[in-house]
């Protein structure tokens, strides 16, 4: 009897172990649905619109179409428009990627029935032709599209140099041409050149605003001159230095123009130690503050110590420094003495020379100073406590490695970090050199 009194309990038991184990698993999905039922929430078709899109963005296109294919509901969400307003097209080459699983038909499916919803679009590819290829048909396709911004990606080089300079502007041609509304474009290392410009002008002067062009070397000065002369609403313009001019500088300091409030300038070395570059005027400087007072003027260098003659020579209203080779302290003292509005500094490499009279120098003359960075350099712990009292609390970024910093006989590391953050009003800590 026993037994037989015992058989019904095992058997109840069975149910409520799997009861909590289904509890125990849906936990995620009832908090998500605010509360349903556990046992609906089991079902991944009754997830409401909203969280199953909210999940597609995250996925690739592949994987957003295989995921289409799990229900109806599941498939109406994958051509919800708000779905495809942001997207970007990963073009890379591994035996498992996008260009070896994806079929052209479902490109040409998702082009047919969403080009008109893509509004914030990007390609990223890797070092292959093929990927950058692949970027260049899709964006031919795009025919029927209203894209705002657009992004060309490039993980490594070549990739788009690779591309016949022909096929590239046949392809940026269809968009710059069908989307009428371009506001932002970022086109860093391509064969964009002067005539794919003037198209982009012609179609997108009233709506333009950002235009990346760093590494393009088939734009010259008139490409950006033309840019300048039309597109009256540009705010934030980035380029190689070798198209930058006085002309230049000029046309965007002429009445026609709003105030510019963003100009990147990247100073490379594609010839190490054959590059012999030009002087930009004090006056042409003078001309775009007066036009654009507020304008931040960032500057990348990586020159050799050989190549920096002509910069820095007498006033210049650069903002942000960065050097991502080594400055010599002689460019650094020039900084001191000729770079009144530096906002932010970054020095990544410089010898083994303490750079002690330069940063104070940096700090008597450049008032505005608020960030500054130290790589591979020396100063020494009471110079560095120097320049920190001269800036003071305006300090809001302060990145040194801790191999920066010389310990003398006033000071050591710990003594040094905590009178430094006594003149931050916050704790600081060097940055120490990873090891792994």
């Amino acid at each position: 009897m026993k037994r037989a009194r015992q058989k019904p309990v095992v058997e109840n038991e069975a149910p409520q172990t799997s009861q909590k184990s289904k509890k125990q698993k849906t936990g995620l999905y009832g908090s998500v649905l605010g509360g349903s039922a556990l046992h609906s929430s089991l079902d991944w078709g009754s997830l409401p619109h909203h969280v199953i899109l909210h999940v597609f963005q995250f996925l690739p296109l592949v994987d957003r179409a295989r995921a289409s294919s799990v229900c109806r509901r599941w498939n109406e969400v994958f051509h919800i428009p708000d779905l495809w307003r942001r997207f970007e097209f990963e073009l890379n080459q591994p035996a498992t990627s996008y260009l070896k699983s994806t079929h052209p038909d479902l490109i040409q499916q998702i082009i047919k029935r969403h080009a008109d919803h893509l509004q914030y679009v990007s390609f990223k590819v890797d070092s292959s032709t093929e990927s950058a290829e692949a970027a260049c048909d899709i964006l031919s396709q795009l025919v029927n599209c209203s894209i705002k911004t657009l992004g060309l990606i490039s993980t490594a080089k070549p990739s788009f140099m690779n591309v016949s300079k022909a096929h590239f502007a046949s392809a940026l041609t269809v968009v710059f041409v069908n989307s009428k509304s371009l506001s932002s474009i970022k086109v860093d290392d391509t064969p964009l050149d002067d005539p794919s410009l003037k198209v982009l002008v012609a179609n997108n002067s009233d709506t333009l605003k950002l235009l990346k062009m760093s590494s393009c070397p088939h734009v010259s000065p008139a490409g950006i001159l033309c840019v300048a002369d039309q597109c009256h609403g540009l705010k934030e313009l980035a380029l190689n230095y070798y198209i930058l001019s006085d002309e230049l500088l000029l046309a965007l300091s002429s009445e026609k123009h709003v105030d510019l409030e963003h100009l990147r300038i990247d100073v490379v070395s594609e010839n190490p130690g054959q590059v012999q570059f030009h002087t930009i005027k004090k006056q042409s400087w003078d001309a775009l503050l007066r036009h654009s007072p507020k304008v931040s003027i960032v500057m990348y260098f990586f020159l050799y110590e050989e190549e920096f003659d002509a910069f820095f020579r007498e006033e210049t209203p650069v903002t942000h420094l960065y050097f991502g080779r080594a400055v010599s302290k002689a460019m650094l003292g020039r900084i001191g003495l000729h770079c009144p509005r530096l906002v932010e500094l970054v020095v990544c490499a410089n010898g083994l020379q303490p750079l002690d009279e330069e940063l104070l120098r940096i700090a008597q003359r450049c008032k505005h100073l608020t960030a500054m960075g130290l790589g591979e350099c020396e100063v020494t712990c009471r110079g560095f406590l120097e320049f920190v009292k001269m800036c003071g609390g305006r300090l809001t970024q302060l990145s040194i490695m801790e191999e920066v910093l010389i310990p003398d006989s006033d000071y050591t590391l710990d003594r040094l970090r905590l009178e430094v953050s006594q003149h931050l009003g916050r704790m600081w800590f060097p940055d120490m050199m990873p090891t792994w």
